[in-house]
């Protein structure tokens, strides 16, 4: 019995405040250490200020000559994106677009909106007489494919379709297909690859290359 009294004995107030003063600090300890930890493990995450991260991928030959296979068909054009982040480093990995050949008086006609409005883009739609889409459904992020037997681009996870030029016709999506830069630079051909907000219909940029 005493020695079961003794266990709840919660000892003097000095005694009190001394458990309670270290039981604190342990505490405090701990959050000092976590801190220490993940502050490094944040910067890591987080390209030093004088990186410099170009957002043009150049082509290479053969990729170039996939690209002037599109007619008003579309072909699919593989290329290497670059990117480079600090807990990474820079990689490269393999990543597509949609090019297609096409007029800019045809894609005004066809598609006003990238030209003026709330889808409006900040670079030109047309360049070196191609469009080139980003193979992302403005919808919810799946990957399309072009249905020649329908001539249309189908995406199979929501049913959104579009014409070779990218127009919506069909299916939950707000916009058409995104289209990406394109540039002769150099000798070469670059673009540029931009994830934009899906399921909206103004293009917000949520990365670039």
């Amino acid at each position: 019995m005493a020695q079961t009294e003794a266990y709840h004995d919660p000892g003097t107030p000095e005694e009190q405040t001394r458990r309670t003063f270290m039981a604190n600090a342990v505490v405090a300890l701990g959050g000092v250490i976590g801190l220490g930890l993940a502050i490094p493990l944040l910067g890591s995450t987080i390209p030093p200020a004088d990186a410099k991260v170009d957002p043009w991928s150049p082509l290479a030959p053969d990729e170039i000559a996939a690209l002037k296979k599109a007619t008003d068909t579309p072909v699919k054009v593989y290329f290497r994106l670059h990117e480079a982040n600090g807990y990474f480093g820079e990689t490269d990995r393999e990543q597509f677009v949609w090019a297609v050949k096409v007029d800019e008086a045809t894609l005004r006609r066809k598609r006003p909106e990238l030209f003026g409005g709330v889808e409006k883009v900040p670079y030109p739609v047309v360049s070196l007489g191609f469009t080139i889409f980003s193979p992302i459904c403005p919808h919810l992020g799946c990957p399309y494919e072009w249905k020649a037997e329908k001539k249309r681009f189908h995406c199979p996870c929501h049913g959104s379709e579009y014409t070779n030029l990218g127009e919506h016709v069909a299916g939950p999506a707000l916009r058409g297909l995104d289209p990406l830069p394109l540039r002769a630079y150099d000798g070469t051909v670059e673009l540029t690859w931009i994830e934009y907000k899906q399921n909206q219909p103004d293009h917000f940029v949520l990365k670039v290359g």
